[in-house]
């Protein structure tokens, strides 16, 4: 049973790409500012949100104005020397950003990495299946499979049940990308990421 969120495309690319930014640190450290920017256009988009997100949004919005959106975002999730390395940043960063919008139906809360798999595989279901997609933080990863996500935020979109495992549809970089939830979720690293649950008021 497959349940998959419907994106956007800039161009050719699923969603936005960090690899786009203009200045070193961005390109390396603007993972947060783009997970929020990827769900502020699909706010906009699919959920009426559309103070979040650029006036363009609706109709799709170029490359060049994805950038000027992501530099927009940048004061409230920047770039540092740890990176975004833990839930509350990126959610009150993310607050912060939608307060000065003028945006109080969107709320957020935090699902630590340290649940048991179980637990996230059940409020990944949830919040797909209410039309949320999930912001994600995966710090330190024992299994070199999952390296591009290491130390890194992105949106899962979508949730696929196999005879096999559970996949969630990963989105960045500019793509998606199926992976198994409970590798990805059992990093092997006692500090771990975890998943922001948005709310719609």
């Amino acid at each position: 049973m497959k349940h998959e969120l419907e994106h956007f495309y800039i161009g050719d690319s699923y969603g936005g790409n960090q690899d786009w930014f203009p200045t070193f640190m961005m390109r390396i450290g603007g993972c947060g500012a783009e997970t929020a920017c990827d769900s502020s256009v699909y706010f906009a988009l699919h959920r009426g949100l559309t103070k979040i997100a650029p006036e363009n949004s609706t109709k799709g919005l170029t490359r060049e104005e994805y950038v000027q959106f992501a530099y927009l975002m940048k004061p409230y999730l920047s770039p540092r020397r740890t990176g975004i390395d833990r839930l509350d940043i990126y959610i009150d960063g993310y607050a912060q950003y939608l307060h000065d919008c003028g945006e109080t139906r969107l709320s957020m809360k935090p699902f630590d990495g340290t649940e048991p798999y179980e637990a996230a595989r059940k409020v990944i279901m949830q919040q797909i299946d209410q039309g949320y997609p999930v912001p994600t933080l995966i710090l330190n990863h024992r299994n070199k499979i999952f390296r591009d996500y290491v130390w890194h935020w992105f949106l899962i979109s979508g949730y696929d049940m196999t005879d096999d495992d559970f996949l969630v549809k990963a989105v960045t970089y500019g793509k998606g990308e199926w992976l198994s939830l409970s590798g990805l979720w059992d990093t092997g690293h006692e500090r771990r990421g975890g998943f922001v649950l948005y709310h719609i008021t």
